[in-house]
This record gives C-alpha cells, structure tokens and sequence, in this order.
C-alpha cells in the first residue's frame, strides 16, 4: 500500500466515523469506542488535509509559472510550498504511526556490571552517572532506588527511578549490553581491555497495568547491610520481595522504613513483571528481533566506546561519534537517541504500508 492510500483510507474512515456518531441509536460502548477512535484520527486527518491543499497550492502556483505576468511572484510561491512539504509529510507519518502507551511513562533504569571484573564495575558507574547527567539536562528527576558499589568506588548493582514527561519514550534505546574499551585504571602496562555493562530500561507501571495478587508474593524482612549508621543493626527494615508465580526476586533496603523499601520493591517487580509479559507476548517475532531498535533484550550487544579512539559506535544503526568526552558527559547523547527514534519510526511506518 502507497503511504497515499493510506492517507485516503484514514481520511475516508474519520469520514465513516463521523456520520455513525450522527447515528442516535449507538450503545453506550459503541458510542464511547467510535468517539475515541475519531477523536485519535482526528489530528492524522487535519494534518493530511493540510498536507494536500498544500500540494495543490504548489501545482497551481507551477502553473502560474508559465504566465508571464504572474511568473516571478508564482515562482517565489512556489519555491516556499515545495520546501514546506517535506515537514508536512514528515508530520503526518509521524502521527500515522501507532503509540506505545509506555512511551509517556517513567522509566526505572538498571545498571549492572557484567564481564570485566572490577573495570567493569568502574564503567557501570560512569554509565549511571551519564544518565543521572542525562536526566538533569532533560529536566527530570533522577531517584537512586538501589546502589551496590565495589571496593574500588565502582557499580556493582544500581537502579534509579527517573521521573519526568515522555522519559521511557527516549530511555528505551539504551537496554542492552555496552561494551567499553580503554586502559583500566589498575592496568600497568598499558594494555586495552574490553569489558562490558548491561543496561535494562522498564517503564514504571500502575497497579491497573500489571496486577498482582497478594497470595503469589511471597515478602521476607531483614537487617539492611552496608554503611548507614547503627539502624543497619536493629531494625529489620530490609525487604526481599519474590513473586512466587515467575520466581523475580527484589531486594530493596535503600529507605530506613520497611514500608518505604516495599513500596519501592514493588515498584520494581511491577516493572520486571511487565517486561516479562512483554517478551513472551513478542517471542513469536524473536527471530527478528536483531533488527528492531529498542527491543530491550539485554543479551544484545547495542554500543561500544572506544577510549583510545575516542569514539562511540551504536552497532543498531552502524551511527559512530567522535565524541565520547561528550557522551559520557550526556551532552552528545541526543545525537545517538535521535537516529534511533527516527529509526524506530522508519521501522514502523514500512510495517504500516506493507499492510
């Protein structure tokens, strides 16, 4: 199908909407399905609409090329509706493409070291805190859930929740496995090494998302380990949280109240549960899963920053930045995002007009 039949299809079935809601005699469900459905349509058809008398403005103002009279004003006209068509196309496969109702949602990022040992741990912090700098640059608040350092002031663990508009929609991109290279700081002789840390990025979901029954959890209390004063020692304020049904586990004693440290962990299982029933939803496509953008299996290897180099290279859209200082320090990590976004909708939009 031509993205102009398509264009046509929506615009004749926002028609076919609009004379059945003229219609008295719907049910209260028909009436409140089909009022929604046209009240989504309703931007896609405004847009096109706006898009072809676009296209016929610029016909006409060819047209008016050829009359000597009107050929240099006609020619101006003309030149400014043929540069603005692009952008009115680009609107409306944008709104053509289906949205994730996850998109507008928080995201609780995870953060692990992987294959590396110690190198490792240090490149999981630098990657937690380049999204901490990252969440301060978008405006959003950036909440340290769990942390689990090493011994050499690296990451072993670390889950925050950042809060604000639209972040999951931007965060998805970066669930997979990063790779670095670069001469670890313990290294004396100067040797490159590749070590690796693994980034999972879920959307904060509500109790109405994924539901939860009270009898498949199972929820054992403990004395917080670690540093923070002398409650770590008297108080069982630590909260392992298992659902029983899939065996996801959650440890959580970040809060000095237990209720706080359960709130938090059943933040996270929310998260992980809904994941999980994700992927078992999309297994029937994981034999092309390699070439989705954004598919969140975390066993996928999706970037490599090269510190000698001082490169980074995102192996999803083969996209290589000179500009690792850069990166690390969130300011160029929209020039990555954004070719994967627009990826993503490229992706889609072939799926729509191979309908």
């Amino acid at each position: 199908m031509s993205l102009e039949d398509m264009y046509d299809r929506v615009l004749s079935r926002h028609d076919e909407l609009g004379a059945l809601l003229a219609v008295s005699n719907l049910t209260a469900d028909e009436l409140a399905r089909m009022s929604k459905e046209y009240s989504d349509l309703t931007p896609v058809t405004d847009a096109i609409k706006a898009l072809y008398k676009t296209q016929k403005e610029y016909k006409d103002a060819q047209e008016l090329t050829k009359d000597p009279a009107f050929k240099e004003e006609a020619q101006k006209e003309s030149d400014y509706l043929r540069a603005l068509i692009p952008s009115l196309e680009k609107q409306v496969q944008r709104l053509l493409i289906p949205k994730d109702f996850t998109d507008e949602r928080n995201a609780i990022l995870e953060v692990r070291a992987g294959t590396g040992g110690d190198e490792a741990a240090l490149f999981a912090a630098l990657l937690f805190d380049m999204y901490r700098k990252y969440a301060a640059l978008h405006g959003w608040r950036f909440e340290v859930m769990s942390l689990s350092e090493s011994d050499l002031g690296g990451l072993k663990e670390g889950t925050a929740l950042i809060t604000g508009r639209g972040v999951f929609a931007r965060l998805k991109f970066e669930s997979g496995v990063h790779r670095v290279q670069r001469v670890p700081q313990t290294e004396s002789s100067g040797r490159v090494h590749t070590s690796a840390a693994t980034v999972a990025v879920l959307p904060e979901m509500e109790d109405v998302d994924v539901t939860i029954e009270e009898k498949d959890l199972r929820i054992d209390t403990y004395r917080a380990s670690g540093a923070g004063g002398q409650h770590v020692n008297k108080t069982d304020s630590a909260v392992r949280m298992t659902h029983i049904p899939t065996g996801i586990v959650v440890a959580m004693q970040e809060e000095r109240s237990q209720i706080k440290n359960r709130a938090k962990a059943m933040t996270i299982l929310r998260a992980r549960l809904y994941e999980k029933q994700r992927a078992e939803r999309d297994s029937a496509y994981a034999a092309s899963r390699k070439e989705q953008v954004g598919s969140g299996d975390r066993s996928e290897r999706i970037r490599t920053y090269n510190f000698p180099q001082g490169r980074v290279s995102d192996h999803r859209i083969d996209l290589t930045l000179y500009k690792l200082d850069d990166v690390i320090n969130a300011n160029a990590l929209d020039e990555i995002i954004e070719p994967l976004i627009q990826h993503e909708e490229a992706e889609k939009l072939a799926a729509l007009t191979a309908i």
